[in-house]
């Protein structure tokens, strides 16, 4: 009997690893701050066109209110209780946004906060998104209800109460993360409104959630909260489907908390794969795309089953979490596009593509003053809508990187070529490469300070393919070069290094 329990709950673990997108899509974006009626639009008009699997949104439950500083992003990140009114918006435009996503195959991923509450010093009062009363210095949150009981400053060894040194494993799972009021998960009454808050979600249709802090929670306390969830919505998903989870643990090595106490439970973010490709493409320590033939698990990673990757995230975009300088953004937008193409091409783990708004930096002694700011915001502190362009790229402080025609191509073809294995990979030795997924794709990078001239075994049948990175297939024509592949799956290639994008990918749907 026990066998046969032990392999139900294995079965359930394996399950929560699965994305359960749709229609062969095989990356989901953070729409980082968005509000839920932009997100239900995004949906509709362009995510569902263009491939995408999967939106990760931003915590929805109500939270503090900051004003100093003014409406800060990690507000939302400070919880005050499970209602679900935050300044994306109302629980009924929530429930409106997961319908209509829903019903073009666009699932949603819960950014769910539930290893902490607001921080110690977030003082009394009703400034929370829904006007909710509470008390921090009395850990008084009577929405949940949770009380001075429910929290775990009794088993915390350090003088301050704050996590002081992430060597003790102790301390970074029973202890503040930055003076955030520590939930105890071990009790059975916090494990049960904490699973009452994700299976109230469960139920408006969300198909999984990214699980904030998890490296700051026991993978015990954190399986006993999982097997509380109810099974997916059947209006949507399949009979018996499980939440897909995964799971913030920042683990660059030198640290006893490991991804790999995770696994069992979903998938974990893969911190060193963003951190790693930026100091690649940014050639920092003699790195070289060459590299690369052996990228995922060969660089030390986790297996590519239980990860999910990136290349820039909230936190690492403004210097916090892992990855320091290297980290490729937006702000650095020739080579950022060159990371997350190769990132969708490549076939490891399951992909994250982030959207972001524009702040104004400004870096003192290597750390950004301004990594507080969040979204576009009205004088009233009101989230503002996204403004979409003519072009088709977004306006009013919102960048849109998803909409990016290179980084929205390469989600297609990563869908085209989903399934088929790595293959004919080149290097020049240095910083040019390219490689093939089956007989159905094919890139080809230069990120040297030279041209790219080469003859390669694209594996391709023959015929003239668009390259989707210049342009793109419309009809019956290329608005981008074309490539031209013979009988014997060979092309020629030339990339000029100054070019604004140096690299070229083609796939077989991009056939004209």
């Amino acid at each position: 009997m026990k066998l046969l329990i032990l392999a139900a709950l294995f079965g359930l673990s394996l399950s929560q690893h699965n994305p359960h997108t749709k229609h062969g899509r095989t990356s989901i974006v953070h729409l980082f701050e968005w509000r839920w009626q932009d997100i239900a639009a995004e949906c509709e008009r362009y995510l569902a066109p263009n491939g995408y699997g999967g939106v990760q949104i931003s915590p929805p439950s109500e939270s503090i209110v900051l004003t100093n500083p003014w409406h800060p992003w990690w507000q939302r990140y400070q919880p005050i209780s499970y209602k679900l009114c935050s300044r994306s918006g109302t629980e009924a435009e929530l429930k409106d946004m997961i319908t209509r996503c829903n019903n073009v195959g666009v699932n949603i991923y819960v950014d769910v906060v539930i290893n902490h509450m607001c921080g110690a010093g977030g003082g009394e009062g009703k400034h929370s998104s829904c006007g909710t009363y509470f008390n921090a210095n009395k850990k008084d949150f009577p929405s949940v209800p949770y009380s001075s009981w429910d929290f775990n400053d009794g088993k915390c060894s350090t003088a301050s109460g704050d996590i002081e040194n992430y060597n003790d494993i102790y301390q970074v799972r029973d202890c503040r993360l930055v003076s955030l009021l520590d939930l105890a998960l071990e009790k059975d009454y916090v494990r049960g409104k904490v699973a009452e808050y994700m299976n109230s979600l469960i139920d408006l249709g969300v198909a999984g959630f990214r699980v904030d802090a998890s490296k700051h929670m026991w993978p015990g306390d954190l399986d006993a909260v999982y097997s509380r969830l109810k099974n997916l919505n059947t209006k949507w998903f399949t009979a018996d489907s499980r939440p897909f989870i995964y799971q913030e643990v920042i683990d660059l090595g030198g640290e006893p908390i490991k991804v790999s106490d995770y696994y069992g439970l979903g998938r974990v973010t893969e911190f060193k794969y963003g951190a790693k490709l930026g100091t690649v493409f940014r050639k920092w320590n003699n790195e070289k795309l060459r590299y690369l033939v052996n990228w995922g698990e060969g660089w030390g990673f986790m297996p590519s089953d239980k990860a999910l990757v990136f290349v820039d995230n909230h936190d690492n975009q403004r210097g916090h979490g892992a990855g320091g300088g290297s980290i490729l953004t937006f702000w650095d937008p020739r080579l950022y596009k060159m990371a997350v193409g190769l990132m969708l091409a490549h076939p490891y783990g399951f992909i994250r593509v982030m959207s972001s708004y524009r702040w104004e930096r400004h870096f003192v002694d290597g750390k950004d003053q301004n990594d507080w700011f969040g979204p576009p915001s009205d004088s009233d502190g009101k989230t503002k809508p996204v403004l979409i362009n003519e072009d088709t790229t977004c306006g009013d402080g919102w960048v849109c990187e998803h909409r990016w025609r290179q980084i929205r191509n390469m989600v297609i073809f990563r869908n085209v070529v989903n399934g088929q294995p790595l293959v004919n990979w080149w290097d020049n030795g240095n910083n040019q490469i390219a490689f093939g997924r089956g007989t159905r794709g094919f890139i080809v990078i230069n990120n040297d300070d030279w041209s790219l001239d080469v003859t390669l075994n694209t594996g391709l049948p023959a015929g003239i393919y668009c390259d989707i990175i210049s342009g793109q297939k419309e009809e019956n024509s290329c608005t981008g070069k074309q490539v031209v592949v013979g009988g014997d799956g060979h092309a020629y290639f030339n990339i000029s290094n100054t070019e604004e994008d140096p690299f070229i990918a083609i796939h077989i749907e991009a056939k004209l």
